[in-house]
């Protein structure tokens, strides 16, 4: 792995204008919902917020799997503790977190606008965005650290941001399929 500037920027401008391309799409899908987000401002509320801490939790696993990997930890087997255990926190972080952000955002909802969909319907839509973007992120930021590895390029360049804009894009399409089949 060299760290010269051009090496870099030779590594990152084509996985960066990928990732811009996915962004783009996300922005378009986004926006083809957006009457159903000003109908019910509870899901408008929890875009960002899902996204968001979808992105944090699959960027930390990334940078755990990344430190693993330079401290010569990681083995890409499903018997290291180093990669089942980060996996499975990662996840159950987001069982613990996304039905709090489910109620805030309800609540948020019910201050600032009416709402429409009561807080169960927004709990479960949250809680379980968040579980099925955590196994998501989970599977990306593993897949991103193991390509950088066969590739011999450092992961820290690659898996969290593609696990931020994976993330982002398919947060969308999961929030947005949750909620128009549970409401």
């Amino acid at each position: 792995m060299s760290w010269t500037v051009s090496s870099i920027i030779k590594t990152m401008l084509p996985i960066l204008t990928v990732l811009t391309c996915i962004e783009i799409s996300t922005g378009l899908v986004l926006s083809s919902y957006e009457s159903t987000l000003f109908q019910y401002p509870s899901l408008l509320i929890l875009v960002p917020v899902t996204i968001g801490t979808a992105g944090s939790l699959g960027s930390t696993l990334s940078s755990r799997l990344s430190t693993s990997f330079h401290l010569d930890l990681l083995d890409f087997n499903i018997s290291n503790y180093h990669l089942t255990g980060n996996i499975l926190s990662t996840i159950a972080l987001s069982i613990t977190i996304f039905p709090f952000i489910g109620a805030l955002s309800w609540i948020s909802a019910s201050v600032v606008f009416v709402s429409v969909l009561n807080i169960i319907d927004v709990v479960i839509i949250s809680t379980l965005s968040g579980i099925f973007l955590s196994i998501f992120a989970s599977i990306i930021a593993l897949a991103a650290t193991y390509s950088a590895y066969r590739l011999k390029i450092d992961p820290d360049d690659v898996a969290i941001p593609f696990v931020t804009n994976l993330c982002d894009f398919f947060g969308i399409i999961i929030l947005l399929a949750l909620a128009s089949f549970i409401i």
